[in-house]
């Protein structure tokens, strides 16, 4: 029962996505004169000099990066991204070349492709799935460094696809869209998987634990935890505080930590999700803000 509506929840996945992906590149990056990165682009640049089924020849590309990723991914990722292509290249081939395409501002193109874009991977993704393509790359660069984001990843190998469009696409416009669309792809992926309150982790080694957990709670009402440590090298009694913030307040994290402790040393580094505002500790070395 339970395989089963796995697969019903997967094959709408599958479907919903890829309908979301096909929309982002037939209907709107097809017509617009750029290439927004990925295979997704190659094919699109493939499509523009010689008039290649777009969903055939992503299909096509995507056999040597199976072969190449195959080990890293895993045989169920596979099988159920080989199931995800199949579906996306329908949408891409038969179904989305029967529908009008966009054809106005190239600009609003590179907007709505990113959002269906990164609509439609984004729920693929959290299926364990993936569309192929330099989708296998950013899955197995996932799984080596798990530390870094997906939408960083893809906006890293995307890059070098939207400068091979400049060429192709005869002017320096269509790298500046490309740009536009897959920063917005990439940060509507990230937005949905990880939710809107992704931020960061600020780890304060200081002297004033006290008097820094009181400055971070002044100036941007945040919590944190303080725990007493000694450094293994100088055996010197230090103080660490852990606190979990939003984007947009770690600069107040990082002020309010040097006016407390102008030799305190801050490091902010990423986070998923920043949930709630601390809580108590009883434990007697422990205080959580």
């Amino acid at each position: 029962m339970r395989l089963k509506r796995d697969f019903i929840l997967d094959l709408i996945s599958d479907i919903v996505g890829s309908a979301l992906y096909a929309a982002g590149v037939y209907s709107f990056a097809s017509k617009a004169g750029f290439a927004p990165g990925g295979i997704s682009g190659l094919s699109l640049i493939i499509h523009t000099l010689w008039g290649f089924p777009i969903g055939t020849v992503s299909l096509i590309l995507n056999i040597p990066l199976i072969l190449l990723s195959y080990r890293i991914i895993g045989r169920r990722f596979l099988q159920k991204t080989v199931r995800t292509i199949l579906i996306n290249t329908l949408f891409l081939d038969l179904i989305f070349p029967l529908l009008p395409c966009y054809e106005g501002s190239s600009m609003l193109a590179a907007l709505f492709y990113g959002v269906c874009m990164g609509s439609g991977l984004a729920i693929i993704y959290m299926r364990g799935s993936s569309t192929g393509g330099t989708d296998f790359l950013t899955m197995s660069i996932k799984l080596l460094r798990p530390h870094l984001s997906i939408g960083a990843v893809t906006m890293s190998i995307d890059l070098v696809v939207i400068l091979l469009g400049w060429p192709v696409f005869g002017n320096v416009d269509s790298v500046l869209y490309g740009l536009i669309a897959t920063f917005v792809a990439s940060t509507v992926i990230d937005k949905i998987m990880y939710g809107t309150e992704a931020g960061k982790l600020a780890i304060i080694i200081t002297t004033a634990g006290e008097e820094v957990a009181r400055g971070i709670d002044r100036s941007c009402a945040r919590g944190s935890t303080l725990i007493l440590a000694k450094g293994s090298y100088t055996q010197m009694d230090r103080q660490v505080l852990l606190c979990a913030c939003s984007k947009s307040e770690a600069y107040k994290v990082r002020h309010a930590a040097y006016a407390a402790d102008p030799q305190a040393f801050v490091m902010i580094t990423e986070t998923n999700t920043v949930f709630g505002e601390g809580f108590i500790d009883p434990t007697d070395n422990v205080k959580i803000g």
